[in-house]
C-alpha cells in the first residue's frame, strides 16, 4: 500500500481525512504539527507523498516542506490549506512543492493529486539517483534496484580481493619480464606502448618503474640514494589490479550496481590506492583531450538549444525526412558516409538535441506522456551508423592514425585514396542493415505511429521567427569550432576549440557559468574514468597480455589470410568496448600487423581488420564519444528522467556488435576485398 503522510493541526480534519483515505486503500500516518512530521519523514523511507498544512502553529507548512525537501528531495508534497492565495502557492511553487489545494477539497480531487505525486516521485528518484531500497536479506535485496544492487556490489569488491590476494598468471609475469633486444624486429613486447622509448635490455616492468617513478628508494653504504629497479612481480601484480578493474567497472555499468559516475570514481579509487600510477599519473590519465571535448559539446549544446539555432539546423539536416523509413534508410546512411570524413563525434553532438527536439514535439502532438521506444531508437541508431562510419577514411578518428603509423613501420601503409576504396563501401552497406535492425525492433513498439520530421522541424523553426542576433553569433562561433576541427586540430586537439568556443559564447552573453555547471557531469567522468583505465591497461602491460592470449588461443585455420582478418577483428571489436578506440588499435596492431607478414597475408587486410574493428563500440557508452554524447542527452524534456539506460546499450549494442562483424567478414573480407586483391 502507498504511505501517506498527513500533517494539520485540526484534529477533527485530520482524523476524518484519514479514515477516508484509508478506506481507498492508502497507508496513513498523521500528525498535528511540524516537528513530528520532519520525525516521520526522516525515519520512515516508506513515506511517498506528505499531505501538508500551510498554517500550524510552531513550525509552519513552509517551513516543514523546506526540510523535508533537504533530506528526502523526491518526497512529493502537496500543500492543503484554508488559507490560500495565488500569490502564496507560486512562492511555495519555488520551493518544490507539487501541488497546492484549498480546503475544501474534494476528496476525489485529492485522490488524483496525490497518485500523480505518486508518479512524479519516481521520475523524482532516478532525477536524483535514489535507488529503491529492498527490506531484510533476500534475493530481492541482493538483485536491488538501478544504482544499488548489493549482490553485484559485493561480486565486484570479491574480484578486486581477488586480484590482490591471488598471483599473477606466469605469463603475465613472464611478458612483463620480457627486455628489449637490439635485433628483435617483431615479437609480442613491440605491442607495449612504451617499447620505443625502452633502453636495450630494459624489461617492460623495469621500464614500467622507471618511467612512472615507482621503484623503491634506498641508499647505499655511502648514503647516496638509488632507485631499486622495478621487479617483474611488482608490475604483473598492478596489471592484475588493472585486469581486475576492468571487469568490475564493466560489471557495474553493465548492471548499474552504484550510480555510473561513482563507478567512474572506482577506476581511480582502485589506481590510485593500489599504486598503479602515481597520483599526479592517475589525474593526468583522467583528463584526457576526449574527456575536455566531451564537457565541452555538453556545454556547447546548451547554448545552441537556449538560442533555438537547433531549430534552425534540423530544418537544414531533417527538412526532407518526411518518414521513419526515410530516416532509417535515407537520412542515416548519408549521415554514416559524413562521419567517414568529418568527426562522428562534433555530428551527432549537433544532430542529437535535434532528436531530442523531435521526441519531444512527437509526444506532445500524440498527446502521450511519454515513448521511450521512440528516444532509444533515435540515440541509438544515430550513435550505430556514427560508429560505423570509422572505417571510411583515415579521416574519421585517431585510431586510423594510429594503424596508418603502425603499417608505416614496415613502409607498407595505405594511401588515403586507397584507404577510401577498401572502406568507404562497409560504411552504407552497415548503416542499411543498422536501419533495417532499428525498423524491425522498433516499428511496432513505438506509440508514435506517424512520423513526420519534416514537418516537426519545419512548425519548430517557424515557432521561433526569423534568426536574431543571439542566433547569427551562435552560428559564427559554431562555423569557427568546426572549422578548427577541420583545419587544427592535429595540433590543437578537439578540446582546444571547443573550449575557445565556450569562451566566445560566454563574451557573446549567449552561454552563462550556471549553464556549464549544469551539464551532466556523471557522463563526463564516465568517459574520464574509461580513458584512465586504459592507460592504466596498457602502461601496467593488461592489454599486452590479454592480446597475448588472444593470439595464443588461435587456431591455425585463423592463423593466416581470411581467418586472420577475422580473429584480429573479433578480437579488437569486444576489446574496444572497453578501451578506446586509439588504445586498442595501439594495443593489438604492434602484434596482429607483424603476424601478417609471418603468416604470409597482406599487411592492410590486418591493419584495416583491426581498425576497422576498433570503431565497433557499440556495448558501452564509454566506448566512444558519440555514446557518451548520446546518452548524456537522451533524457525526457519535462521529467528529466534517463530515456535511454546502460542496459539498453548493452541490449541492441549487442546485436548491432553482431551485425557489424557479419557484414565486415561476409561484405568485406568475403566480398570486395576478393575483387579488389592487394
Amino acid at each position: 500500500m502507498s504511505k501517506i503522510l498527513l500533517v494539520d493541526d485540526e484534529d477533527e480534519f485530520r482524523r476524518s481525512l484519514a479514515g477516508r483515505l484509508k478506506l481507498r486503500g492508502y497507508q496513513v500516518l498523521d500528525c498535528d504539527n511540524g516537528v513530528e512530521a520532519i520525525a516521520i519523514a526522516r525515519h520512515d523511507m516508506d513515506v511517498e507523498v506528505v499531505v501538508l498544512d500551510l498554517k500550524m502553529p510552531g513550525l509552519s507548512g513552509d517551513q516543514v516542506l523546506k526540510e523535508i525537501k533537504t533530506f528526502r528531495p523526491a518526497v512529493q508534497i502537496i500543500l492543503l490549506t484554508g488559507f490560500g492565495s495565488l500569490q502564496s502557492a507560486m512562492e511555495l511553487g519555488r520551493e518544490d512543492a507539487f501541488a497546492y489545494l484549498e480546503k475544501p477539497c474534494r476528496l476525489e480531487v485529492l485522490i488524483q493529486t496525490i497518485e500523480s505525486a505518486r508518479t512524479e516521485k519516481t521520475h523524482a528518484m532516478a532525477r536524483h539517483e535514489i535507488p529503491a531500497i529492498f527490506k531484510g536479506f533476500s534475493w530481492n535485496w541482493l538483485l536491488g534496484s538501478h544504482n544499488n544492487r548489493p549482490g553485484v556490489i559485493i561480486l565486484g569488491t570479491l574480484i578486486l580481493v581477488a586480484a590482490i590476494l591471488l598471483p599473477p598468471p606466469a605469463r603475465l609475469t613472464q611478458l612483463l619480464g620480457t627486455p628489449k633486444s637490439e635485433t628483435e624486429a617483431a615479437g609480442v613486447a613491440r605491442a607495449y606502448p612504451g617499447y620505443s622509448s625502452m633502453k636495450v635490455g630494459e624489461t617492460i616492468a623495469e621500464f614500467y618503474g622507471r618511467y612512472y617513478k615507482l621503484g623503491q628508494t634506498t641508499y647505499d653504504e655511502q648514503g647516496k640514494k638509488k632507485v631499486l629497479p622495478f621487479s617483474k612481480e611488482e608490475a604483473s601484480f598492478r596489471a592484475q589490479v588493472m585486469l581486475a578493474t576492468l571487469i568490475v567497472a564493466a560489471l557495474f555499468w553493465a548492471t548499474g550496481a552504484v550510480p555510473t559516475g561513482v563507478t567512474a570514481l572506482v577506476v581511480g579509487v582502485s589506481m590510485y590506492f593500489l599504486n598503479v600510477l602515481p597520483p599526479d599519473e592517475v589525474a593526468t590519465a583522467y583528463a584526457k583531450d576526449a574527456v575536455i571535448f566531451i564537457f565541452g559539446v555538453l556545454a556547447v549544446s546548451q547554448a545552441v538549444s537556449k538560442t533555438g539555432l537547433d531549430r534552425r539546423i534540423g530544418l537544414l539536416l531533417l527538412g526532407p525526412i518526411t518518414s521513419l523509413n526515410r530516416l532509417l534508410f535515407i537520412f542515416l546512411p548519408t549521415f554514416a558516409v559524413a562521419c567517414s570524413f568529418v568527426s562522428e563525434h562534433a555530428l551527432i553532438a549537433f544532430v542529437m538535441p535535434l532528436f531530442m527536439m523531435v521526441y519531444a514535439s512527437s509526444i506532445r502532438a500524440a498527446r502521450i506522456p511519454q515513448d521511450r521506444s521512440l528516444a532509444v531508437l533515435f540515440a541509438l541508431s544515430l550513435c550505430y551508423v556514427g560508429n560505423s562510419g570509422g572505417p571510411g577514411s583515415p579521416a574519421a578518428g585517431g585510431r586510423n592514425a594510429v594503424m596508418l603509423g603502425i603499417l608505416s613501420d614496415y613502409d607498407l601503409a595505405p594511401s588515403f585514396g586507397q584507404w577510401v576504396i577498401y572502406g568507404l563501401p562497409f560504411v552504407p552497406v552497415m548503416a542499411l542493415v543498422c536501419g533495417l535492425y532499428f525498423y524491425v525492433a522498433f516499428r511496432k513498439r513505438l506509440k508514435v505511429k506517424n512520423l513526420n520530421i519534416s514537418t516537426i522541424v519545419r512548425q519548430s523553426a517557424e515557432q521561433i521567427g526569423p534568426m536574431h542576433s543571439k542566433e547569427y553569433r551562435t552560428a559564427f562561433a559554431l562555423i569557427v569550432l568546426v572549422l578548427m576541427w577541420i583545419t587544427v586540430s592535429d595540433r590543437f586537439g578537439m578540446g582546444g576549440p571547443v573550449l575557445l568556443c565556450i569562451v566566445l559564447l560566454n563574451i557573446f552573453r549567449i552561454l552563462r557559468w550556471r549553464d556549464i555547471a549544469g551539464i551532466p557531469w556523471d557522463v563526463v567522468f564516465l568517459y574520464a574514468s574509461a580513458a584512465a583505465l586504459g592507460k592504466g591497461l596498457a602502461v601496467t602491460g593488461a592489454a599486452l597480455y590479454l592480446a597475448d592470449a588472444f593470439v595464443a588461443a588461435l587456431p591455425s585455420f585463423l592463423q593466416q589470410g581470411e581467418g586472420l582478418a577475422i580473429a584480429t577483428s573479433l578480437f579488437t571489436g569486444l576489446t574496444t568496448n572497453f578501451m578506446s578506440d586509439g588504445a586498442t588499435v595501439s594495443a593489438i596492431g604492434p602484434i596482429t600487423v607483424p603476424m601478417a607478414a609471418i603468416s604470409n597475408t597482406h599487411p592492410w587486410m590486418i591493419g584495416l581488420a583491426t581498425a576497422f574493428a576498433s570503431s565497433f563500440a557499440h556495448l558501452l557508452i564509454i566506448g566512444t564519444p558519440n555514446n557518451a554524447i548520446a546518452y548524456a542527452l537522451a533524457k525526457d524534456p519535462l521529467t528529466g528522467e534517463q530515456l535511454v539506460t546502460l542496459g539498453d546499450f548493452l541490449r541492441h549494442g549487442s546485436v548491432v556488435l553482431v551485425l557489424s562483424f557479419l557484414v565486415l567478414w561476409i561484405w568485406v573480407f568475403f566480398g570486395y576485398w576478393r575483387i579488389i586483391g592487394f
